[in-house]
């Protein structure tokens, strides 16, 4: 179980710092990302585009080195429910937009490929909160 437990820990606390890293990197680009859903006033997009990335980072790299493991799996799981609801709203009201899952980088499309990928990393971070002891 531990082995598990740490390759997850791996994959979903490298996933979120790979993402808020490339989000770091183009703030411009990841702003008109997050303005492309059409859900906030124009006045918080670029105040998350330039505090998300580092919200994702902070627990991946936590999950990563073992440190505060629950309450980072936590904060993850937390931010997916918000990406899949995002996903769904989009999707809903037809628009067709790249996700900004991860920045600029890759350009997907979002779908219902991507809410079954974000429901994926929802698993992992659930898993880790109910097996991981801190």
């Amino acid at each position: 179980m531990k082995w598990l437990n740490l390759v997850l820990r791996w994959l979903l606390g490298g996933f979120f710092v790979y993402a808020g890293v490339a989000k770091i990197i183009d703030p411009a680009g990841f702003a008109k990302n997050i303005a492309n859903y059409q859900m906030l006033p124009h006045d918080y997009v670029n105040l998350l585009a330039i505090t998300l990335p580092w919200i994702e980072v902070v627990p991946g790299l936590l999950l990563m080195a073992g440190i505060w493991r629950r309450p980072s799996a936590l904060a993850i799981a937390g931010m997916l429910v918000v990406f899949i609801i995002a996903i769904g709203s989009a999707l809903s009201r037809g628009l067709n937009i790249n996700c900004g899952c991860t920045g600029t980088v890759g350009g997907a499309t979002i779908g219902l490929t991507k809410i079954a990928e974000n429901i994926g990393w929802f698993a992992m971070a659930i898993w880790l909160i109910w097996k991981e002891r801190d």
